[in-house]
């Protein structure tokens, strides 16, 4: 697949869903700490979300990368803006301001 067609997939699935996580694992069963982290954040929120598992596709797990000029997994999207990975995640649940976006994005909690 090219770049064209992997980042166009990526969009379609940030833009199309409130919150996405793309992540290694599933919700279910991450396969990194820091993708489970996220997920456990998301559900204290009780945050509708839709789990990407990047390890199941070697072209999605480097295009979203690149897609977000970032180089870490897992990568949070709130309507199709990306927010962070596990740290600015963590730090933004830890200070309520995880919430608040969600809230102001009328993404309930």
């Amino acid at each position: 697949m090219q770049n064209e067609q992997i980042f166009s997939k990526i969009d379609n699935l940030a833009k199309n869903n409130d919150v996405v996580l793309f992540m290694k694992g599933t919700a279910e069963i991450p396969m990194c700490g820091f993708s489970g982290i996220v997920v456990s954040i998301l559900n204290r929120l009780n945050a509708k979300f839709v789990d990407v598992n990047i390890l199941e596709d070697n072209e999605l797990r480097q295009g979203i990368k690149d897609y977000s000029d970032w180089p870490t997994i897992p990568q949070l999207y709130i309507k199709g803006e990306f927010i962070g990975g596990c740290d600015i995640i963590k730090d933004m649940y830890e200070k309520g301001e995880l919430k608040e976006l969600l809230e102001s994005k009328n993404i309930s909690c």
